[in-house]
């Protein structure tokens, strides 16, 4: 398969220009600065997953809020400072969500919001196209339903013929439904070109790294799933919590989770980029703070066992906060040894 070079070991900065806590100029300067850069390149990666929201940029009738581009120009500084690359995402536009609480409706079938989308990112491919060397696009994070997927292909086609006529030759990142599941890939359209990188996302087992989950249905808060369990004990969970959509089937002779969990999962989407000619990325998975601190570290070398059997790209959720923070609390006792493994 090929590679994704430049991109092999990351780090998402969620929370900062999106999913804020609140959307204001002291929030945007104060979540991360340019030590934070520094930081991560010293924990090894190569480059920043930088989620972004559209009204940073954006106002109800598509205008531009040209200040809000400044956040990005230092993020852009601020990496090529550390020699580290960066991925613009996408991660709410006008009308669209992966997540509810956001209200954000209409996307799918409504072509003005489409029209403010495309424009966003032909605004991003003359600010940022002349960067291709270290920034790659990433058109929007975590599809949702299957009942997009024909809307979604139309979309992204005509965004990246628009980005193309910008800029030619830069990395463009699409994913696919259910979240970005690797499962979905199949359901994407062909590569538009050369430069196109498959993306998927990876929080398996969920019941495991999502524990106690506010936002995550029939999710108790209480609930507590050690790492690694065996496959038993997993799914009577799920079958116990009615949800039974995230029960899970183990590579045969297999008892408990390990690192064959992920191989066998991504090798899926590995055949598919092969037979395809297309990169394949990464670009969230971890953790949750309710989960004990060794079997985060535990979770983490099987995962990395697997990216590192197929060379996939990856970056980790995240570097700080939105309850997967790397460098918060809970992780102080293994993030030493876990920096090891991202």
């Amino acid at each position: 398969m090929r590679k994704f070079p430049g991109y092999e070991k990351g780090v998402d900065f969620g929370g900062w220009l999106s999913q804020c806590s609140e959307y204001t100029k002291e929030h945007y300067e104060e979540f991360i600065k340019a030590e934070d850069f520094k930081v991560v390149a010293g924990w090894g990666a190569d480059h920043i997953r930088l989620p972004v929201d559209y009204q940073i940029f954006q106002n109800t009738d598509g205008s531009f809020i040209p200040e809000g581009f400044v956040y990005v120009d230092n993020a852009i500084k601020w990496a090529k400072e550390n020699k580290l690359n960066l991925i613009l995402d996408l991660h709410k536009t006008m009308g669209y969500s992966f997540d509810k609480g956001y209200n954000e409706k209409g996307f799918f079938d409504d072509e003005k919001l489409q029209s403010y989308f495309y424009d966003l990112w032909e605004e991003f491919a003359k600010r940022y196209g002349k960067f291709e060397d270290m920034v790659a696009f990433e058109l929007l994070n975590e599809v949702t339903s299957p009942d997009y997927s024909d809307s979604w292909n139309k979309i992204s086609h005509t965004v990246i013929e628009k980005i193309r006529k910008i800029a030619p030759t830069i990395k463009i990142l699409v994913g696919g439904y259910w979240n970005n599941s690797i499962d979905a890939l199949k359901d994407l359209e062909m590569p538009y070109d050369e430069n196109i990188v498959y993306n998927f996302h990876c929080y398996d087992p969920l019941l495991f790294t999502h524990q106690s989950a506010f936002w995550v249905d029939n999710m108790p808060s209480d609930f507590k799933l050690s790492y690694p369990c065996t496959y038993k004990e997993h799914n009577e969970a799920a079958q116990k919590l009615k949800m039974t959509d995230f029960i899970v089937t183990g590579p045969e002779g297999k008892e408990k989770f390990d690192k064959d969990f992920f191989i066998n999962k991504f090798r899926r989407g590995i055949t598919l980029c092969e037979e395809r000619n297309v990169p394949l990325y990464c670009g969230e998975y971890g953790v949750i703070e309710n989960a004990k601190a060794e079997d985060v570290l535990s979770w983490y070398k099987d995962i990395n066992a697997a990216f590192k059997e197929f060379n996939i790209g990856r970056a980790c959720w995240s570097y700080k906060q939105m309850n997967f923070g790397l460098t918060d609390d809970y992780m102080k006792p293994v993030i030493e040894e876990v920096i090891k493994y991202l």
